[in-house]
């Protein structure tokens, strides 16, 4: 277990992000979102993470009820805050905000300090708990004036109350983590796709200045959104198609990989770990299946080879670490 900044708050090198069983894109189960959960269980995974956003509510109902049947000081589990959900009687489906449930919801923005404690004791509801253990300020890329006025200062003082054991903020850009890192006392910060064999531009600031500060980063997004897990034309790239250039780098690192005798999964996995400042990989997932491979590719051991054949190929900056250089603790 890796412990998040200087809180007390620790988590597993391997955690489940719940977005999937909220029905992103498609529809999931019940059944089949709770057998995920105890998968991730199963295989050691001691921290879960999700959203208001994720499914209208639908990943925190189901990641609460799934985690009811396990002692709540065995693991960690964080949310987000920004994204305040209101009733909605307009009718239709959410497909446009990336999930397959009703309209029952709608998003509406919001930093301020009494939105969050809001959200906060919504989200509370929904899980069927009393208390998480992190809150993170959910992509406030177009509210930054809001987020470090009203919706840090009230993340801190959640803290303060005991209310939280860490706080931080999740996006999909390093830039304005690297403000937080630099200008608040977030515990750890959550960066989404921008640090992964297709993506470092984590690597320039955002994480020496993590690693610097002492806070922890949680990487979510290794695979890039699909195009890391299985290369081809057609295959995803940020939540959208991805460009014919950057499949082909895709399936030049696939083949090195194949060369060395591993998986473009595994090598994806261990190159976000391998970073000092990353605490946590997160790993989205919508069946018991695709946790028991995401586990097991993380657990593999990549060949020192296959990085040294990266670098010579200009698949990857000498810069960065690589496991062979900064082994880590089991979890």
């Amino acid at each position: 277990m890796n412990r998040l900044g200087g809180s007390g708050v620790e988590v597993s090198a391997l955690s489940f992000g719940a977005a999937a069983i909220g029905n992103l894109y498609t529809e999931v189960g019940e059944a089949q979102a709770h057998e995920a959960v105890d998968a991730a269980w199963q295989r050691g995974i001691r921290y879960f993470d999700t959203a208001p956003h994720y499914g209208l509510g639908l990943s925190e109902r189901r990641l609460g009820a799934a985690l009811r049947d396990h002692p709540r000081d065995r693991y960690t589990l964080s949310t987000k805050v920004g994204r305040r959900l209101e009733p909605s009687d307009g009718g239709g489906d959410d497909l446009a905000g990336g999930f397959a449930v009703p309209a029952t919801h709608r998003r509406v923005w919001d930093f301020s300090a009494d939105g969050i404690r809001r959200t906060l004791e919504s989200s509370l509801e929904r899980l069927g708990l009393d208390r998480v253990d992190v809150v993170y300020l959910h992509d406030p890329d177009e509210h930054a004036e809001q987020a470090f006025r009203e919706g840090y200062p009230a993340l801190e003082k959640l803290r303060s109350e005991g209310v939280v054991g860490a706080i931080g903020t999740g996006m999909n850009q390093a830039e304005m983590l690297t403000r937080f890192v630099r200008d608040t006392d977030v515990d750890a910060v959550l960066c989404a796709g921008r640090y992964t064999l297709l993506d470092q531009s984590a690597l320039t600031t955002l994480l020496p200045a993590a690693h610097e500060r002492g806070i922890s980063v949680v990487i979510g997004g290794a695979f890039n959104s699909g195009l890391l897990a299985n290369p081809r034309p057609g295959a995803t790239y940020n939540y959208t198609a991805a460009p014919s250039e950057l499949v082909d780098r895709a399936l030049r690192l696939k083949s090195v990989a194949d060369r060395h005798g591993t998986t473009l999964r595994a090598a994806a996995l261990a190159f976000c770990a391998a970073h000092p400042a990353v605490a946590s990989v997160l790993v989205g997932a919508r069946s018991a299946h695709e946790v028991r491979d995401c586990a097991h590719q993380f657990a593999a051991r990549v060949p020192a080879g296959f990085w040294q054949d990266l670098r010579a190929e200009g698949l990857l900056p000498t810069e960065a670490p690589v496991p062979a250089e900064a082994p880590k603790e089991p979890s």
